[in-house]
């Protein structure tokens, strides 16, 4: 049923409709939630859709389905690719990357899209919380079109008022200009998707801003697992619900084990 679905699909469904045809999607490691937008996105309204996993690229709109491994990405759909390249990460074309699309993740993120993979704690040779590194994700962020910020937790831990470190610059210290400044050329974080809501980022502050709740969560609950001032608009929509359509194709052709269902 349509209005039975699980967070992280509603997340998925959400990053899916805002990718568009013919651009390039390029997932990292360990982000079900992107992996799962993107190979639905190529099967559902995007054949000329370049998927981008672990530096390998390809095209395999022609599948029936585009099923989920266990972890990762399973080499072996390169089989049925219609094309495929190992060069997916080549950095002597970033100049060509305005149509590309990039996910990351966070163990922290500020009120303006700074996000750290670093660690947590004043001593960067003695951390108190080590994080996975952010191997790829500067050079990444800095250069692709836009990307989107994809967190699996939504609490004051997590969105802080200042990241420790900072592995991907989004809008620094805030302001319309603030890539532009640093000499950036790509476009930004568009949005942060959390199992709470959606947050953009205000046009001239670049402030992160409350886009919608997710049905079923109140706004005093998404300030209150948020540790920095939000801006909040008058006028505040619910999260689109999933389609029928669209969970029946999630569920059969993308995530067949169910992994955003648990």
């Amino acid at each position: 049923m349509a209005n039975e679905y699980g967070v992280q699909e509603l997340m998925a469904i959400f990053l899916a409709r805002d990718l568009r045809d013919g651009e390039v999607l390029r997932v990292g490691v360990a982000m079900p939630v992107a992996e799962a937008a993107v190979r639905l996105a190529h099967l559902t309204h995007g054949p000329n859709m370049e998927l981008v996993f672990l530096g390998a690229r390809m095209n395999v709109a022609h599948l029936e389905t585009i099923p989920m491994p266990a972890f990762g990405w399973d080499r072996r759909v390169v089989r049925w690719a219609e094309s495929y390249s190992d060069t997916g990460h080549r950095f002597d074309r970033v100049k060509d990357w305005s149509n590309h699309v990039f996910f990351i993740g966070g163990i922290q993120v500020d009120r303006f899209g700074n996000t750290n993979l670093i660690g947590i704690g004043p001593d960067h040779l003695r951390l108190k919380f080590r994080g996975p590194g952010s191997v790829g994700t500067p050079s990444l962020s800095t250069h692709v079109g836009r990307y989107y910020i994809v967190l699996n937790n939504h609490s004051p831990r997590v969105l802080v008022e200042r990241c420790d470190y900072v592995s991907a610059f989004g809008w620094g210290n805030g302001g319309a200009d603030a890539r532009r400044k640093r000499g950036l050329p790509g476009g930004g974080p568009k949005y942060v998707v959390t199992p709470l809501c959606v947050m953009d980022f205000e046009e001239e502050t670049k402030r992160m801003r409350l886009r919608s709740v997710h049905p079923g969560v109140s706004v005093d609950a998404v300030r209150a697992n948020t540790g920095f001032e939000l801006v909040i608009p008058p006028s505040l929509p619910e999260t689109e619900p999933p389609t029928a359509e669209e969970l029946h194709a999630l569920r059969t052709r993308v995530d067949l084990a169910g992994r955003l269902r648990r």
